[in-house]
């Protein structure tokens, strides 16, 4: 079975449903506990870090995952700490490709 992680993100065309409960909580169960899915809308959580360069340098890798994938998360920097939310904007809804991104920034180096 292919992991979320192992998987790319692949375009969504305008007018694909959402993906609703029943289809977000397997999915969901794949990534790590942190991230919560809001409202079935999207994906969020919150990264810590230890001071505004390390949380800063996780942006950047974050943001050259996005431009690999083509899947561009909102990403919210403060001093020791990074919120991204993922959805899918052609949609205002959660695809598969909002968890294999947030699967695949779990992966990315936080030091």
């Amino acid at each position: 079975m292919t992991t979320l992680s192992e998987k790319q993100c692949q375009p969504c065309r305008r007018g694909a449903p959402p993906l609703t409960g029943e289809q977000i909580e397997p999915l969901l169960g794949q990534l790590d506990p942190a991230w919560e899915a809001v409202d079935e809308h999207h994906l969020a959580r919150t990264f810590r870090f230890p001071n505004f360069a390390q949380a800063l340098g996780f942006v950047n890798r974050v943001g050259e995952l996005a431009e690999q994938q083509g899947h561009h998360p909102d990403i919210f920097l403060a001093w020791g700490r990074v919120r991204i939310e993922l959805c899918t904007h052609k949609i205002d809804g959660l695809t598969e490709s909002d968890f294999v991104m947030a699967a695949k920034i779990d992966q990315v180096p936080s030091g």
